[in-house]
């Protein structure tokens, strides 16, 4: 790891600091399975992407929970896109400095914001787990800028299985 001294954070660009490799839920996919998606790959953020890798938004731990009602058999009914509706979301592009990606997540109150590249894609993600990497001096020195993002998407779908008895 690269030790930056506190000064040298104020230069720092959102593509030095941001995550690429990303788990990523289509907008169809129900919240089960992005809740199950978020607890194994161990992140609180999930970007909602189309087809073509375009942002749809961004779900939270706090917005399944928020909307939990019923069991697994009424959260496979929900899409992850109703949960994101209406969803302030902003965005920001890897070549800006980091401070003004701070100030978005505390201009829209979340804990994230995605780095989208000049065609619109998805290219990473800023959150503040790796604003604090920065200041701490703890980001990586090769930063991958100019490298291809990795993106994870649900390869599976999860279907409730109903007991016996509800067959009926």
């Amino acid at each position: 790891m690269d030790v930056k001294s506190p000064s040298d954070v104020r230069d720092l660009t959102v593509g030095q600091v941001m995550s690429r490799t990303l788990v990523a839920v289509d907008p169809d996919e129900s919240p089960l399975l992005a809740w199950e998606i978020m607890r194994r790959a161990g992140v609180h953020h999930l970007p909602v992407v189309d087809g073509d890798r375009h942002l749809v938004g961004v779900l939270t731990r706090e917005d399944i929970t928020a909307r939990w009602s019923g069991g697994p058999a009424e959260q496979s009914r929900v899409r992850v896109q109703d949960l994101i509706a209406g969803h302030r979301c902003p965005r920001i592009s890897a070549r800006a400095p980091l401070r003004e990606a701070a100030a978005a997540m505390i201009g829209a109150g979340t804990a994230a914001v995605p780095v989208l590249g000049e065609s619109g894609t998805i290219v990473g993600m800023v959150t503040t787990t790796d604003i604090l990497r920065a200041v701490a001096g703890r980001i990586a020195e090769e930063t991958g800028e100019g490298e291809p993002p990795e993106l994870m998407t649900g390869m599976f779908r999860l279907v409730p299985v109903l007991p016996h008895d509800s067959w009926r």
